[in-house]
């Protein structure tokens, strides 16, 4: 599987899906979240109130992975995730969805959970092409070099049959270095 990773802005990403580091609710939300959801157009949250929630507020729980219409994006679908929240980061703000609060597990096994059912989604799709952002690395308050190192583990723990490219899409250019500094490290 061919793997490029770049440094843009991933709603103009023409592939078969981008990932949504979303939260619970799936209704839009800061940073990559709310810059899908404003490309996307007002359909992609409408269809996602139409979407059955497993708790109530939560129609994707922390490690999950949902799949919807991609309407204005160039992308025909948007996979949302939501990442776990790394409470031991300076820079984390406290929850402010009950789902979050009650994530179990490391985080760092949640986020290869991320990756994981991101892979299987677009699996179950056919989808042969996806581009992740950095989950859970804004206000969640994860490490960029965790989130490469996490993907990278994932990635090369299957084949993935069926998908044949990735990449990965870092908006800030500190975050496009620091991930592929490690991703390079790694391979």
């Amino acid at each position: 599987m061919k793997t490029v990773i770049r440094h843009g802005d991933i709603t103009r990403v023409a592939v078969g899906a981008i990932v949504n580091a979303a939260n619970v609710e799936m209704l839009g939300g800061g940073g990559v979240d709310g810059a899908i959801h404003r490309a996307a157009g007002p359909q992609l949250k409408e269809f996602c109130r139409t979407l059955p929630e497993y708790e109530p507020g939560i129609r994707c729980p922390v490690g999950g992975a949902v799949w919807t219409p991609g309407y204005d994006l160039p992308a025909k679908y948007v996979i949302h995730t939501v990442g776990p929240m790394w409470f031991d980061s300076p820079s984390c703000r406290a929850p402010h969805y009950p789902g979050e609060y009650r994530q179990e597990g490391e985080p760092r096994d949640l986020l290869a959970s991320c990756v994981r059912s991101c892979l299987l989604t677009a699996q179950g799709e056919g989808i042969e092409t996806l581009a992740f952002p950095a989950i859970s690395c804004g206000v969640f308050g994860g490490q960029v070099s965790v989130f490469a190192k996490v993907a990278h583990e994932v990635i090369h723990e299957n084949e993935w049959e069926g998908i044949k490219g990735l990449a990965f899409i870092l908006y800030q250019p500190w975050e496009y270095e620091a991930f592929r500094l490690t991703w390079e490290a790694l391979s």
